[in-house]
This record gives C-alpha cells, sequence and structure tokens, in this order.
C-alpha cells in the first residue's frame, strides 16, 4: 500500500541523501513526455499511419500539459506528493505495457491513443507531484545546488527515449524479420525499342522453397534511355495500382475513397473551411513534379514483381517496404512503396514501377532495397522495455522517496475560501501589465517549431520518392535523439550562459534568429536528399543547436512573466499556454504537410517564423533581468 500521513497530518519523517532519489526521480519525469511527444510520432510512422492522422492525434497528447495547471490543486490539495509520484509511476509502466500488447490487435491506432493520452495525463501529473516535492524534501541551498543534477538527468531521459530507444526498436527491427534484398535498376541506350512489360498473370506462381524470403522479378533492371507517351505510362501504372489492389494490397485510391465519403459527412467544413485553405495552399505551392499540359511524351518506366517465397506463419503479416537507397536520383519509384503479404496472397506477385526522368541521357544506376523488418516486435520489445522500467521505478521511489512532515495532504477547511483563491491566481495572471502581448508571444513564438517538430521524423523514416530522407529507424535514433540532443542540450547550456551574463534583452534578438533561421536546413535536406549519413546529421545538428539556444528566451520570459505573488501557480499557467501553442498548430502540420509535400512544407514552416520576429519587436522587457545580481 502507498505511504500516507500519518494520524493528525503529520507523517512519519525519514532522511536520506538527495543523491538517492533526485537523479531516478527527474530521469523517470523525463521518459513518459518523450513518448507521448516523440516516441509515439515514430512508432505510428512506422507502422503506415499517415502524416496527417500522426500530427492531428499525436497533437492532442499536449492537452493534459495545457490543462496542468487547472488540477495542479488536486495534486496541491489531496494525499501527498510522495503518494501522486508513486501512484503515476505505476500507472505510466502499467499503460506502457498496455501500449506494447495492443500492437498487434488490428484496431491497434486507436486503442493505443487512449492509452497514449492516459500516460500524458499521467506524466502531467508526476511532473507537479516531482517538482512539488523536489521544493519540499530539499531546503533552498540544496534545491539551488541540485537545479543543475535535476536538469542533467532529465536531458538523459531525453536522451534515452528519443535516441537509445529509438535505436534499440531499430536494432530489433533489422535483425528481425526477412533479410533486406538489393536490387540494381540501370539505364542503357537503346534505340531500337522499348523494354517489354511482362503481364503479371503469366509470371510462374512460386511453390514455397527454402526459408521465408523476399522474391524480386527480375533481379535486374535495365531500363532504356527513350521517351515514352505519357498516356501509357500513367495507363500502366493504372494498371499496376489495380493489379496491386485485386492482389490485396491498400493503395492511395482507396485513401481517395475514403477522403471522399469522409468529405460528404463534413460537407460544411470541408466547403467553407479545408478546402478554400487548400486551395490556397496549393496556389502558392505548386508541386515540381506535375506534368506540363500539351507533353505527350514522359520518362521510360520498368516494372517489378515482389512476394515471397513461402507462405508466412498463420494471422501474421508480413510488411515490405521497398525505395530507393542511394544512386541516382533521376531514377525514382513512382509505385509500390509498402506491400502487405499474408497467407493469403503470399505467393501473388505485386508491381512496383521505376521511371527515368526524361531529362536523364546518359547511363546510370540507382540502388534499390526491398526491406521486411518486424516493427510490431521492435515495438513490442521497447514498450515492454520502458514498462519494466517504470515499475522499478514505482517500486524503487516507493521505498526511496524521504518522508517528509511538510508533505502532507491539505484538506481545506473551507472549500469555498480555497475556490475563491484559486479563482484569484488566474485573475492576477490576467491582470499582469502587458499581459496580452506576452500571451501572443507564448502561444506564436514557436510557431514555426510547432509544426517542424511534428514532421521531422516523419521526413527522416519517409522514402526519398515521398521526398523524404530514407533514414532507417537506427539512424533516426542516432540523428535526432543522440547527435541532434547533444546539440540541442550545448544550445541552451550556452543561451543560459550569455543571457545570465548580459541579461535576456540583449541575446533575444540573437535567439529569435537562432531559433527560426536554422530550419532551412530541412529545405536544403528536402531539395537535395544527400545520402552521406554525416550531413545528414550535421543539419539536424545545427537546427538543433539553434534551436536550443533560441528556446532559452522562451523559458526565462515565462520566469519573467511569472514573477510575483503566485509565482509558481503563474508559471505553471504560462507552461500551459506554450504547450497550447505546440498543440494547435501542430495538429495540422501533417495535413499541410501532405498537400503540399515536405520540400514546400519546410519553405511553409520558414514562413511561419515571421510572426516570432514581429512579436518580439513590440515584447516588454526589463534590460536588468536575467543577469547576475551584484
Amino acid at each position: 500500500m502507498i505511504a500516507s500521513p500519518a494520524r493528525n497530518g503529520v507523517a512519519k519523517q525519514t532522511k536520506r541523501s538527495p543523491w538517492f532519489w533526485v537523479p531516478s526521480l527527474y530521469y523517470a519525469e523525463g521518459i513518459p513526455y518523450i513518448v507521448a511527444m516523440t516516441i509515439s510520432v515514430i512508432f505510428y510512422k512506422r507502422m503506415g499511419i499517415s502524416n496527417a492522422a500522426i500530427a492531428l492525434y499525436t497533437s492532442w497528447l499536449y492537452l493534459p500539459w495545457v490543462l496542468k495547471p487547472l488540477w495542479s490543486p488536486v495534486v496541491e490539495i489531496f494525499k501527498t506528493k510522495r503518494f501522486w509520484i508513486v501512484l503515476m509511476e505505476f500507472i505510466i509502466g502499467g499503460s506502457l505495457a498496455a501500449v506494447a500488447l495492443s500492437v498487434p490487435v488490428p484496431r491497434f491506432f486507436q486503442i493505443t491513443l487512449i492509452i497514449f493520452w492516459l500516460l500524458a495525463f499521467s506524466s502531467a501529473t508526476h511532473d507537479i507531484a516531482a517538482d512539488g516535492f523536489y521544493m519540499l524534501g530539499l531546503n533552498q541551498h540544496q534545491q539551488a545546488w541540485f537545479v543543475g543534477v535535476r536538469s542533467t538527468f532529465y536531458r538523459f531521459a531525453m536522451l534515452t527515449g528519443q535516441g537509445l530507444l529509438v535505436i534499440l526498436a531499430g536494432f530489433v527491427e533489422s535483425h528481425s524479420g526477412l533479410p533486406p534484398v538489393t536490387l540494381q535498376v540501370t539505364t542503357k541506350v537503346q534505340a531500337e525499342h522499348q523494354l517489354q512489360i511482362t503481364p503479371p498473370d503469366s509470371l510462374p506462381v512460386l511453390a514455397p522453397s527454402g526459408e521465408l524470403r523476399i522474391s524480386i522479378t527480375p533481379d535486374q533492371l535495365a531500363i532504356p534511355l527513350l521517351p515514352r507517351d505519357a498516356a501509357e505510362v500513367q495507363e500502366l501504372v493504372n494498371k499496376a495500382q489495380e493489379w496491386n489492389a485485386r492482389m490485396g494490397q491498400k493503395i492511395e485510391q482507396q485513401d481517395h475513397e475514403q477522403q471522399a465519403e469522409q468529405e460528404r459527412k463534413n460537407t460544411l467544413w470541408q466547403s467553407l473551411v479545408v478546402r478554400p485553405i487548400a486551395k490556397v495552399f496549393l496556389a502558392v505551392f505548386s508541386t515540381a513534379k506535375q506534368q506540363t499540359k500539351g507533353v505527350s511524351t514522359s520518362g521510360n518506366i520498368g516494372i517489378i514483381y515482389l512476394q515471397l517465397s513461402q507462405s508466412p506463419p498463420a494471422d501474421k503479416k508480413i510488411v515490405v517496404t521497398f525505395g530507393r537507397e542511394s544512386g541516382d536520383k533521376s531514377i525514382s519509384l513512382i509505385e509500390g512503396s509498402r506491400f502487405e503479404f499474408t497467407t493469403a496472397n503470399w505467393n501473388k506477385p505485386v508491381m512496383a514501377v521505376i521511371q527515368i526522368d526524361p531529362k536523364l541521357h546518359q547511363v546510370s544506376s540507382a540502388k534499390f532495397i526491398a526491406r521486411a523488418g518486424n516493427v510490431p516486435l521492435a515495438w513490442i520489445v521497447t514498450f515492454v522495455l520502458m514498462a519494466i522500467l517504470f515499475l522499478t521505478f514505482a517500486i524503487y521511489h516507493r521505498f526511496i522517496l524521504p518522508r517528509t512532515g511538510v508533505d502532507v495532504a491539505r484538506q481545506p477547511l473551507n472549500l469555498s475560501n480555497f475556490f475563491k483563491s484559486f479563482a484569484n491566481t488566474f485573475v492576477v495572471f490576467f491582470k499582469k501589465k502587458h499581459i496580452g502581448i506576452s500571451l501572443v508571444f507564448l502561444l506564436f513564438y514557436r510557431l514555426a517549431e510547432s509544426q517542424l517538430v511534428k514532421m521531422a521524423s516523419p521526413f527522416l523514416l519517409d522514402s526519398q520518392e515521398l521526398g523524404g530522407m530514407a533514414l532507417t529507424t537506427g539512424q533516426l535514433g542516432f540523428a535526432y535523439g543522440t547527435a541532434g540532443l547533444v546539440m540541442l542540450t550545448v544550445g541552451g547550456l550556452l543561451g543560459g550562459f550569455m543571457a545570465a551574463r548580459d541579461g535576456l534583452k540583449k541575446w533575444i534578438w540573437v535567439m529569435v534568429l537562432a531559433i527560426n533561421v536554422p530550419d532551412a536546413v530541412y529545405i536544403y535536406m528536402a531539395h537535395f536528399q544527400p545520402d552521406n549519413f554525416f550531413i545528414i546529421n550535421l543539419c539536424v545538428g545545427i537546427e538543433q543547436l539553434g534551436y536550443g539556444f533560441g528556446f532559452t528566451s522562451y523559458m526565462l520570459y515565462m520566469i519573467y512573466i511569472s514573477e510575483g505573488e503566485y509565482k509558481t501557480a503563474h508559471f505553471a499557467i504560462s507552461t500551459g499556454f506554450m504547450a497550447l501553442g505546440m498543440m494547435v498548430p501542430g495538429m495540422f502540420s501533417g495535413w499541410i504537410q501532405e498537400l503540399i509535400g515536405y520540400e514546400n512544407f519546410f519553405i511553409w514552416v520558414l514562413f511561419c517564423t515571421i510572426p516570432g520576429f514581429i512579436i518580439v519587436k513590440f515584447l516588454p522587457l526589463d534590460p536588468e533581468f536575467g543577469k547576475k545580481k551584484e
């Protein structure tokens, strides 16, 4: 049973060195936040969920942090901080285990979203209790001394969550499932005739043979450097889509049908809001790959066929992803990037269409890879490990967290007075001088970053044909969760040092430049799609370094506007507006990206940095704020 205060409201007191519980408490505080905000995005992307759905639904996970100021008094009044910490860690551990159990089920997306929301709510409550316990369990000198320790272990939690755990998922994924199969595609000079397309019906039906593996026919593909009739190319692509649909594959046409049905259900919303906004985006951000009207020829194509060598186990689905790994980007996949094989269709060949750019006139080549790592198993292992870790934290903190006489349940003697005091906290906050421009700053300073952060992981994971960087899960864990996190930490430390030395006002313009301008590296990556992993890491590192440096101004300004009576409560209200500023723009970022493509989306993100520059110009700020007092 979780410890509760002793009789007469006085808890049994125990003393214990902060080194036994401060590092573990803040390590435990950081992981569930990273799970809700970052790991959920990567998990859903690897499980085949669309960018629009990922951005919309995972952005709702910010809501518990938006509403955190409203229920923080509940944690303050009922039970002890120690009680809430241990209880929430048990719930978080159980939630992570429930996610692992839900991964293989058919409606995993809906079920895991509900569980993630419970996890997010528990994580936000854990934040309130942990921060309160830190202030109650340590004296003023200890609080100042251990502030660096708590920040360091919170960073370690971020490193573990979006770095090591994602790398683990990538390792399990790449070392399970089926071995990858490479296809070398070349171009050749051929002036006599076009490449003949073999009808899939004429391919021999494979008999079960050897170990379960991916079969590609032909094992090498050479496409003649000849123009092809554009109408014929489109007809062949349509036939490939129709064939794949008959073989049990989901194609985009089905998604469009579902979208059309949804539009019929929401006609007013679609006609008054969605369609006009979509028209504006499409008018401003035209796609470069659209074929010009009146052009009768197109780049030549080649078709390959994929199937399995034998039937997979009953009730098991093998997901095969196919795409360019390296080589000439003038050779691209235009149909057939993801296939699902079961016992019903394992030996029914599916079609992938590869096209060469009509402007390519020389012999070239590109390497394509078909992968079928066991993605569900990778994430089951990852979430089970996190569940065990958190249940261990709960048991450890149940016995290690000290009992302090000031950590008691505060049952108000007069409930009416409590609600008056609670309401007065908000009244005083909203009556602060210049509160209007301050709230605009909290909501719009990170308008660009709120959208970028939702699409960064899907962009790095998506195939090159879809405009992404085609990183593996493990490579993403290193680039974004390890190298990027190190640069983020360096930027934050540097920003804090500069603000402490010269004051926030002197550095705020440099910080607003730092948090916004480096977003341009994503435009570079989307346009040139570099294959060099070092360059990708460098670009991610530059953006994260700038974000860490620029975010310092945001955190310090929240402290600035929280000064005065109800300092703690007003800072909590500020963090709620911070979460709201991340939640709402992030919800629509996936829809915008799918509408205009990655490169245009990152241009749009750069455009969204403008409000931050305008707001800072009018921001009231004491020149002495942040400077060290003599």
